[in-house]
């Protein structure tokens, strides 16, 4: 990811960002349970959103059930759950590929995700070059400077908790992004949702639905480092286990134009996953003790003082086992006059921290405005979606729909 940039930030500037971090993560801290129901509550439908249904044990006792609703569809692309748990999952045929919204089906294979497998993920992402990221548009801002990231202080679970790791498999192994425990404004203080981007759901226009994706809250909490994990058993790597999604949803842009360089899709490269425990009642909100707010407002990027973007970089010179975060004043990035604005901020993490999301203070509040989506390849900066009323039609639909599930 990234551009290659030479212009040095006044040390004045420096100072502000260092503040505003610090303030960010205090704020960030203070989300245990504190919870309400006054999020926006008359956005109807989801047009431009897909919302898909998955297969999963049915209360937990191993046997696979086959919602009514997309059964038929299963039979019609010739899947067998039995076999899939068996691990006809791997079969990545272009003609068995799932890729419209109704398609989505992750039955639960009782420990796929051990700690070794989820230390073996490779980092997801999507990179644009220096050429398609110019400023050609008329309403990108200038480049920002890198903006060094920074560890998240240990334990995770105290400082950073709404913050993990969403794994999947992908025709090409074991994939790993990063997501965030936002609230269920229709279910309070008991959300079971997680928010992440698009790409690391779905591969776009050439591809279909991703399988086995698994929200791993708080992960390596104690930030030990891989050498340190060898061995680790569950309760290091996962302290709150892996919750496996059954409902998913991302955009139909995303759907239709998302591509390996983010494409045409980029500008909506945002998902909603609906997760279960593996075991008890408690709701994902209750087990971590933390979720945020989403701003769905959309806010122009001029009209923000510092956005922070918070995952677990994979590629070099990290190694995606520890949590890390990058502060900054948020810019404008454009990539066709024909699509949204994104918004961009200096920061150097690298592939695995797409999805993590990226937040605000509000009135004293932290709260998600976007999540990492494209950057270029020398890891100078990351772009996120604004996220508006099409994204909060999509967020509503899932709670609404499947938040009681």
């Amino acid at each position: 990811m990234r551009s290659t940039r030479t212009s040095l930030a006044p040390r004045r500037a420096r100072r502000r960002t260092v503040l505003a971090a610090t303030g960010l993560v205090a704020a960030l801290t203070l989300t245990a349970t504190a919870c309400d129901d006054s999020g926006t509550n008359d956005a109807k439908g989801a047009s431009g959103a897909t919302a898909s249904r998955a297969a999963g044990d049915d209360k937990g006792g191993g046997t696979v059930h086959i919602p009514a609703d997309i059964a038929h569809k299963l039979k019609e692309h010739g899947i067998d759950v039995d076999r899939w748990k068996n691990g006809g999952w791997k079969n990545w045929d272009k003609d068995t590929w799932l890729s419209a919204a109704e398609d989505f089906v992750n039955p639960v294979i009782e420990g796929l995700w051990k700690p070794e497998r989820m230390k073996s993920a490779k980092e997801a992402d999507k990179t644009v070059s220096t050429k398609d990221a110019a400023a050609e548009q008329g309403v990108s801002d200038p480049e920002p400077r890198p903006v060094r990231a920074e560890p998240e202080k240990t334990p995770y679970h105290d400082n950073a908790a709404p913050v993990g790791k969403v794994f999947f498999d992908s025709p090409e192994g074991p994939m790993v992004c990063s997501g965030t425990v936002v609230k269920d404004v229709n279910h309070p203080g008991r959300s079971n949702l997680v928010w992440t981007a698009g790409h690391c759901v779905h591969a776009g226009g050439d591809g279909g639905w991703y399988r086995n994706i698994v929200f791993v809250p708080a992960y390596n909490d104690l930030g030990k480092s891989p050498a340190e994990l060898n061995g680790a058993g569950s309760s290091e790597v996962a302290p709150y286990g892996a919750w496996w999604a059954d409902w998913a949803a991302t955009s139909q842009q995303w759907i239709e134009g998302g591509s390996q360089t983010g494409g045409a899709g980029a500008a909506y490269d945002y998902a909603v996953l609906h997760v279960k425990p593996q075991s008890g009642a408690k709701s994902l909100e209750e087990t971590v003790g933390a979720a945020l707010d989403v701003d769905f407002s959309a806010p122009s990027a001029t009209q923000v003082a510092t956005m922070g973007a918070w995952g677990y970089p994979a590629a070099p010179p990290y190694d995606g086992q520890r949590m890390f975060r990058c502060v900054d004043r948020p810019g404008r990035l454009s990539l066709s006059p024909t699509l949204p604005t994104m918004y961009r901020i200096g920061c150097t993490m690298t592939g695995g921290s797409s999805g993590g999301g990226w937040f605000r203070v509000v009135d004293g509040k932290t709260e998600l405005v976007s999540n990492t989506s494209i950057g270029p390849t020398d890891n100078t900066w990351l772009a996120g979606p604004q996220l508006g009323r099409q994204a909060e039609r999509l967020y509503q639909e899932m709670s609404r729909t499947y938040g009681g599930e």
